[in-house]
């Protein structure tokens, strides 16, 4: 059977081993984006380095895209649904974003910027 102080200190040491890992989406800020013809709400998005985030996009008319180039990041949304987007900015700086689905004239001016302090 073992020591059973050894047996609590193993398991107390595996717990904070693996629970920060699983607690990382669910202390995510959230942040809500409205997206329609030609428009982010908010256009520049303020994030802090190391802390996990979740962009929460919503289209009010049609689908849209959403992407940074410089992070990796694309995503497609589609009217009547939630799009997430997690991520944990790891270097500061400013990241410009843009629509990169065609919606009509106008479409050029979809940008925004996400600031990483």
């Amino acid at each position: 059977m073992g020591d059973p102080m050894k047996n609590i200190l193993f398991f107390t040491l595996f717990a904070l081993a693996v629970l920060p890992q699983r607690s990382n989406a669910a202390d995510a800020k959230v942040i809500e984006v409205k997206v329609k013809k030609f428009e982010f709400l908010p256009k520049d998005i303020h994030l802090k380095k190391g802390e996990p985030v979740i962009l929460r996009f919503e289209s009010l008319d049609r689908k849209h895209g959403f992407k940074v180039p410089s992070l990796g990041i694309e995503a497609v949304i589609k009217p009547g649904e939630k799009t997430e987007v997690k991520l944990m900015p790891d270097k500061v700086g400013s990241y410009e974003f843009h629509c990169h689905l065609f919606c009509g004239s106008g479409h050029e001016g979809m940008t925004g910027t996400i600031h990483v302090e």
